[in-house]
C-alpha cells in the first residue's frame, strides 16, 4: 500500500489536478502525509479553484496535527464546494479537534449532508467537548426514536451515558428499541456486546438468557455466554460452552479463549493457542497473553519478547514541557465527563476525548513537541531488529505519528488497571501533576506497574515499577502489560499517547 502510494505521487504532475488528488489521497490512506505535501502545495498553487485539491490539502494537514493550515485549506475547499458534505464534515472535525467552537459547523454540514449519520456522531462529540452533555444524549436519543436499530448511534449513546451518569440506565436505548422488537436477534447481540465491553458479566449473562427466549434460542449466544462465563471464572461451564463452539477461527474469539485458559490455570495452551494465531493477528491483540503464558510456564522467549531493559525509557523532559501548572490547568479545563470511560483501564477518574494533540492549545503544542522528540531519542536507542518481534520487528523512521492522545485526572483511590493497547506501537504516561508524598499513602502508591496481569487473576508480579514525577515521561511496548498502583488522595493529572507502528 505504502509503495504504491509512493509509486502514485511520483508520477502524478501539479499541473494534473485529478492525478495530483488521487495521488493525494493514497498518501493520506496509507499514512504518509508529509510525503503528499509538497505535491498537493504545488498543485494548489496551480489549480486554485479545484476544491478537492484543498480537501487533500487540509485532510493531509490534519493526519499530521496540524490543524491551523489544516482548516485553512478546508476553509478554501468548502468556499468552492459549498454543497460538498465530506468537505463540510471534515472542516467540522478539523476545528471541533484543534478545540474550535465546531457545532455549527456541523450544523451546516448536516444541512448538506441530511443523511450521513456520521456526521450526526461528530457534532455529539461537538456538543460533548463544548460541555452541552444534555443535548448530546436529546440529538442520540431523537435519531434512535426514528431508527431504533441504528447499532452505531445505540453504542455511541450507551457510552456516552456510562461518561456522564454512570452505568445506571447507560444501556436503556437498547432496551427501549426491544421493548419494541423483542425478537431482534441483532439488536441482543449488540446489547451483550456493549455489556461485556462494559465487564458487567453477571448483567451480560442475564441478558444472554432474555435474547434466547425472545429469539427462539438462537445458538448465537453460545460465544458470548461462554465468554462472560469465562470472565467470570466459571470455569466448567466455559469449558463446555467454547467445546460446543468448536475450535476457533475468529481472533477475537481466540483472545477469549486464550484469556480462559490463563484464568483457569492453563499457561501451556493458551500459549499454544496463542502461537498458532499470532501470525495471524495485525494488531498484535495476542502479544501480551503469549508474554504471560511464557512467563507463567517458564518459557525464556519472554525474556526476547519484553526482557531487554532498553525496551522501557524513562526520560525527565523538565523545561521542554513549559509551565507544567499552566498544563494541567489547560488539561482539566478539558475532563468534562463525570464518570471513567467505558472500555478503558481507568478506574476512578475522567479521560478527555478527542486526539489530545491536534489541539492548537499553546501549552499542548509545546507538550508536544518535546514527546516528539523524546520519542524519536528512545527509537534510536531500541536494541537491533529482530524478525516477528511485535516492537524490534517494524521497520523504523519516518515522523512520528500518534494513533491516540488523551489525558486522565485520577482522584483518590483510582488506579489503571493493567492492560495493553492493541492501536499502538508505543504507549506512554507522561506526568503533569501528583499529589503530595504524605497524601498518596507509602511506596509504591500511584506507580506504573509493567508486566502484571493481576486482571486476569494471575500470580505474575510485574518486572518493572516507575516512581512517577511532575515532567517524566515513560515509553514502553504497547504490547506489554501496564497498570498502576492506587493511591490514597489528591490527584494524579497525566498525558497518555501510543505512537503509531512507523511507515516504511
Amino acid at each position: 500500500m505504502i509503495e504504491e502510494a509512493r509509486r502514485q505521487l511520483r508520477e502524478a504532475s501539479p499541473t494534473d489536478p485529478d492525478s495530483a488528488f488521487a495521488a493525494g489521497v493514497a498518501a493520506i490512506n496509507a499514512g504518509i502525509e508529509d510525503e503528499a505535501l509538497p505535491l498537493l502545495e504545488q498543485s494548489v498553487r496551480a489549480n486554485p479553484h479545484y476544491a478537492r485539491l484543498w480537501q487533500a490539502l487540509g485532510l493531509a494537514c490534519r493526519g499530521m496535527d496540524e490543524l491551523v493550515p489544516a482548516i485553512r485549506a478546508l476553509e478554501r475547499a468548502a468556499l468552492l464546494a459549498p454543497n460538498d458534505g465530506l468537505i463540510a464534515h471534515g472542516l467540522a472535525r478539523s476545528a471541533m479537534e484543534a478545540g474550535l467552537p465546531a457545532v455549527a459547523l456541523f450544523d451546516r454540514a448536516r444541512r448538506v449532508a441530511p443523511k450521513d449519520r456520521s456526521i450526526l456522531l461528530s457534532r455529539t462529540a461537538a456538543l460533548f467537548l463544548e460541555g452541552r452533555l444534555a443535548e448530546a444524549v436529546e440529538s442520540l436519543e431523537a435519531e434512535l426514536a426514528r431508527d431504533p436499530r441504528w447499532f452505531e448511534g445505540q453504542s455511541a449513546l450507551a457510552r456516552l451515558r456510562w461518561m456522564t451518569a454512570g452505568r445506571d440506565g447507560f444501556t436503556a436505548g437498547y432496551e427501549a428499541a426491544l421493548a419494541r422488537t423483542p425478537a431482534d436477534a441483532d439488536l441482543w447481540a449488540e446489547l451483550i456486546r456493549t455489556l461485556l465491553d462494559a465487564e458487567l458479566y453477571e448483567e451480560a449473562l442475564e441478558a444472554v438468557d432474555r435474547a434466547r427466549r425472545g429469539t427462539g434460542g438462537l445458538a448465537a449466544f453460545d460465544a458470548m455466554e461462554a465468554i462472560a462465563r469465562a470472565e467470570t471464572g466459571e470455569t466448567e461451564a466455559a469449558d463446555r460452552l467454547f467445546a460446543r463452539l468448536g475450535p476457533p477461527s475468529h481472533l477475537t474469539l481466540v483472545v477469549r479463549l486464550v484469556r480462559h485458559y490463563l484464568r483457569s490455570g492453563r499457561a501451556r495452551e493458551a500459549a499454544a493457542l496463542a502461537e498458532s494465531f499470532v501470525g495471524e493477528d495485525p494488531g498484535g491483540q495476542l502479544w501480551p497473553y503469549l508474554s504471560a503464558a511464557w512467563r507463567l510456564s517458564g518459557d525464556p522467549r519472554w525474556e526476547w519478547l519484553e526482557g531487554d531493559p532498553a525496551l522501557v525509557g524513562v526520560y525527565d523532559l523538565g523545561d521542554r514541557v513549559g509551565d507544567l501548572e499552566a498544563l494541567a490547568g489547560r488539561l482539566r479545563t478539558l475532563h468534562l465527563a463525570t464518570h471513567q470511560p467505558l472500555e478503558q483501564s481507568v478506574r476512578g477518574g475522567t479521560q478527555t476525548d478527542g486526539p489530545l494533540f491536534a489541539r492548537l492549545d499553546p501549552e499542548i503544542r509545546t507538550l508536544r513537541r518535546a514527546i516528539v522528540e523524546a520519542v524519536e531519542a528512545h527509537v534510536a536507542q531500541l536494541p537491533p531488529p529482530r524478525p516477528n518481534h511485535p516492537l524490534l520487528g517494524t521497520r523504523r523512521g519516518g515522523r512520528v505519528r500518534f494513533s491516540g492522545s488523551w489525558s486522565v485526572r485520577l482522584t483518590g483511590g483510582g488506579r489503571h488497571a493493567n492492560h495493553i493497547h492493541p492501536a499502538g506501537w508505543l504507549s506512554s504516561a507522561f506526568y503533569v501533576a501528583l499529589p503530595p508524598v504524605e497524601e498518596r499513602g507509602p511506596e509504591p502508591a500511584g506507580w506504573l506497574t509493567l508486566g502484571e496481569a493481576t486482571e486476569l487473576g494471575l500470580d505474575l508480579p510485574p518486572f518493572r515499577t516507575v516512581e512517577p514525577k511532575p515532567g517524566r515521561l515513560v515509553l514502553f511496548p504497547s504490547t506489554m502489560w501496564h497498570g498502576t498502583r492506587p493511591f490514597d488522595a489528591g490527584e494524579r493529572l497525566t498525558v497518555a499517547f501510543d505512537v503509531a507502528p512507523p511507515k516504511g
